[in-house]
């Protein structure tokens, strides 16, 4: 090698030195990358019908490639004519992209293992809450290890140039102040990392749960290393820090399962027949496909001045078809009552006395409802 690159330097004299390196840097960069694309068509061409080995090289592409390119580099530098300021600057740069690449593959092991574990656990099934379990820690641990390996590999990077790493030193060694103006800048991030460690653990929330934020409705899509997004039932984004679920109350629907219980709240005057009314919710809540077949229920919760209201319960698998069912089986039972019972229709009743009538004669009718006449408000 040392014969060949004497030989390149004495058909190139008039050329820069530094010019020569970089030629031959290039030049093995370049024989890098083509053994890159040649290994990877032979590879297809071997597992092309395996698709695991085809996933799995696809995700490791990345990483083999920077690595040929720092081999062949590292190969060539002993040998490239650089001058010592030039050498120690590739050197530095080198060293740069060996972290890089360390802490590309430490994220990419993590990735391919999360996805690994996860491959049992299916989300588009009814009964889910194992796998939601699974997949909520797994996502935030590894989001949480990706950021400190960011982290960390970011540092080290710093840390190779002497101007840095002293800045550093003396920033933080010479005035406890700078060191807490550091610390309360980087509070929120820290609070929301520490409260998505607690969330993988106590998992007050989960992938796919149904919640209630800031009075709105939605399911949690993902949870991130330091917010969480609601997909909220008209298909906005809701994103929350994920210090929110720690310090704050809010409503989970799907903390212990699926299923949920839907209620529907019908106010009605006081001649309404309830035992017909029952009948006809029943028959409707069994005739529906949404219903999960475990509870029905209709009772008469309170009685107002003017009316009465009557509270229906009805299960069903998860809080989409709940809310469906409830809409459901609400435009039944009105539509029943509209065309079967309108009397029972909240009313007011007004008392119409005849004038000649005395103030005695006014009270008996009024107790009587001998002269009541009825008149509908809706």
């Amino acid at each position: 090698m040392d014969a060949i690159v004497d030989q390149i330097e004495a058909h190139l004299s008039w050329v820069p030195s530094w010019a020569v390196g970089l030629v031959l840097v290039a030049l093995a960069v370049v024989f890098a990358l083509v053994v890159h694309r040649v290994g990877g068509f032979v590879l297809r061409r071997l597992f092309g019908a395996r698709p695991v080995i085809m996933q799995l090289l696809e995700r490791i592409s990345g990483p083999i490639r920077l690595a040929l390119c720092l081999a062949a580099v590292a190969f060539v530098l002993p040998f490239a004519p650089f001058e010592d300021p030039w050498r120690g600057d590739l050197s530095r740069g080198f060293a740069v992209a060996v972290i890089g690449l360390i802490g590309w593959i430490s994220i990419r092991a993590v990735d391919m293992g999360a996805a690994r574990y996860l491959q049992r656990f299916r989300l588009d099934s009814d009964d889910n809450l194992l796998a939601r379990k699974h997949v909520t820690q797994v996502r935030v641990f590894k989001r949480v290890i990706e950021t400190l390996v960011i982290v960390v590999a970011v540092s080290t990077a710093l840390m190779t140039f002497d101007s840095v790493r002293q800045y550093g030193v003396s920033l933080f060694a010479s005035a406890g102040a700078a060191g807490i103006i550091v610390g309360l800048a980087a509070r929120p991030l820290l609070s929301n990392l520490i409260a998505g460690v607690q969330i993988a653990i106590t998992q007050p929330i989960r992938i796919e749960d149904a919640v209630i934020v800031e009075n709105e409705w939605g399911w949690v899509e993902d949870i991130a290393s330091t917010y969480v997004v609601i997909r909220l039932w008209d298909w906005r984004r809701m994103v929350v820090p994920l210090s929110y679920f720690i310090e704050k109350p809010f409503q989970n629907w799907t903390r212990e399962g699926q299923s949920l219980l839907g209620t529907i709240i019908l106010h009605l005057d006081f001649a309404a027949d309830v035992a017909r009314i029952r009948r006809r919710f029943e028959q409707a809540v069994r005739e529906s496909r949404l219903w999960d077949g475990a509870v029905v229920n209709l009772q008469v919760i309170e009685a107002h001045p003017r009316s009465i209201e009557l509270r229906a319960v009805v299960s069903a698998r998860n809080a989409s078809q709940s809310w469906d069912l409830r809409c459901e089986i609400r435009e039944k039972v009105l539509g029943f009552i509209r065309q079967e019972m309108p009397e029972a229709f909240p009313r007011d009743r007004t008392f119409v006395a005849p004038a000649s009538a005395d103030i005695g004669e006014l009270t008996g009718a009024k107790a009587r409802f001998d002269v009541a006449t009825v008149s509908t408000n809706n």
